[in-house]
């Protein structure tokens, strides 16, 4: 039985009431922080207009972020159980970690497609979050991509949705990407040399070829088996079917952050979720710090990058490297901190986390940022036209390295699996002094703000929410 929180909303002036009466609408994501963070700032967002019967639905790690949204209304959180620590690269073994990190991106992809294909715990998400349907009875569901539980739940009860992406529009239409499109994870780029097209091909058949993996392809039976005696329809499962059916697609990119591509009708092109309030009283301290070093280089590998210690060694040395003239402030975890050296250079500061991200990357005194290339990270960083230099090691952060070298907006390391003292100096040098990477990315910001953004996006929610008909729930 799913456990809530936040029933109560506060009324008050500036509600909007005309989007009110019993219409909740129900968030949905995925259990990674990443992922989630965009839900969150929309859910807030109207949280801050006073809609009311807001609703959010996720594993329980979310139930603190999502109680703090609350304004002039709240947001209920259902939990829909503990995160399924088999599942989350937070909490994998080391050995599964480093298949799924691996040099070779089609083996990690594939190593990856093992570890989630987990069919008991997607048939337990779904039946839960179906639980949690037959209650709320939302008009409108807004949900992350990624969770496939809760756009089989819309689509086979015929709820009207809203997909939320934070991704490049090349992921988003992966499927009806144009010939000679580089395939969305591959890291390569629109022009390429002969050499590369030959990479291309391999990573083209090996991405395509991953149900013929033994371990995938007995789960895949053995989930289609689960949905036909649960009477769900197996082409929910595919993102085309996905984007089809939603009554809209918010994607949290703009043009010029990609390659070249037309948007399908449907989708959204909003920019960065960047909310009015972006600094955290909890970050003084690193606010205190920036307002004393003039030039900045942030750094941040996301919530999943586990460092070695030769690499948390690097990082260290590239700290003494910059020297005097440029301050590195550094979001290392806690339990990978065991690997600094007693003596760290002054001009560097380390901290385990960052309560405001936007709050950092805001700070004039920040001129670069040193970023493992999540869509979120490279988004808010052009936001504030601060240049990037892109260390991927997953997924789609390749392909942000690629295309931040190829559009002028910062620059990619020679080595991810490595960090180069020298290179990398070199490179973050480079971003330092040259102005052009700080002009492009100002301009994508500028492009960001007239988007729109957080401000456009919760206006498409309501926008549907008031179009959206009353569904008639299926048994």
């Amino acid at each position: 039985m799913e456990q809530t929180t936040g029933t109560q909303r506060a009324d008050g002036p500036g509600q909007e009431a005309d989007q009110a009466g019993a219409r909740p609408v129900l968030f949905c994501c995925t259990h990674s922080t990443g992922e989630a963070a965009t839900s969150l700032a929309l859910a807030g967002e109207l949280a801050r207009r006073g809609v009311p019967d807001l609703v959010f639905a996720a594993d329980e790690n979310l139930r603190g972020p999502v109680e703090e949204l609350a304004d002039r209304s709240a947001v209920e959180f259902v939990s829909l159980g503990p995160v399924n620590p088999a599942l989350a690269l937070t909490m994998i073994d080391d050995a599964t970690y480093a298949r799924i990190h691996q040099r070779s991106r089609v083996r990690g992809l594939r190593a990856r497609a093992r570890q989630l294909f987990d069919v008991d715990h997607l048939v337990q998400r779904y039946q839960a979050l179906d639980e949690v349907v037959e209650r709320v009875r939302p008009a409108l569901m807004v949900i992350n991509r990624f969770a496939t539980h809760a756009l089989q739940v819309a689509l086979t009860r015929g709820i009207p949705y809203v997909i939320t992406a934070p991704c490049l529009l090349s992921s988003l239409i992966e499927h009806d990407l144009p010939r000679g499109f580089p395939p969305p994870s591959s890291g390569l780029p629109l022009r390429r040399t002969w050499r590369q097209e030959l990479e291309r091909i391999w990573f083209t058949v090996g991405t395509g070829t991953v149900f013929l993996d033994r371990a995938v392809l007995r789960s895949a039976v053995r989930l289609h088996r689960r949905m036909g005696e649960l009477g769900i329809d197996p082409r929910t499962l595919r993102a085309a079917v996905h984007n089809a059916g939603a009554r809209s697609v918010l994607l949290f990119s703009v043009p010029g952050v990609d390659y070249p591509l037309a948007a399908p009708e449907r989708v959204r092109m909003v920019g960065a979720l960047v909310p009015p309030d972006r600094h955290d009283e909890r970050d003084a301290e690193v606010t205190e710090w920036l307002d004393a070093h003039p030039s900045v280089v942030y750094t941040a590998f996301g919530s999943i990058t586990r460092m070695t210690p030769d690499q948390v060694g690097s990082v260290v040395d590239l700290a003494r490297r910059l020297g005097d003239d440029h301050g590195l402030l550094w979001v290392l975890h806690r339990d990978q901190q065991r690997f600094l050296p007693a003596d760290l250079p002054p001009n560097l500061k380390v901290v385990p986390w960052v309560h405001s991200q936007l709050g950092v990357l805001e700070h004039p005194h920040v001129r670069v940022f040193f970023t493992h290339g999540g869509s979120n990270s490279v988004h808010e960083s052009l936001y504030f036209g601060v240049p990037v230099l892109v260390r991927p090691t997953n997924v789609d952060q390749y392909d942000h390295a690629v295309r931040a070298v190829d559009t002028g907006i910062g620059l990619a390391v020679e080595r991810p699996d490595r960090i180069d003292v020298e290179d990398t100096h070199d490179r973050l040098l480079q971003l330092l002094h040259e102005p052009g990477f700080a002009d492009r990315a100002r301009e994508i910001g500028r492009v960001q703000r007239s988007a729109g953004g957080l401000r456009v996006a919760g206006d498409a929610v309501l926008t549907e929410l008031r179009e959206a008909s009353v569904p008639t729930h299926s048994a």
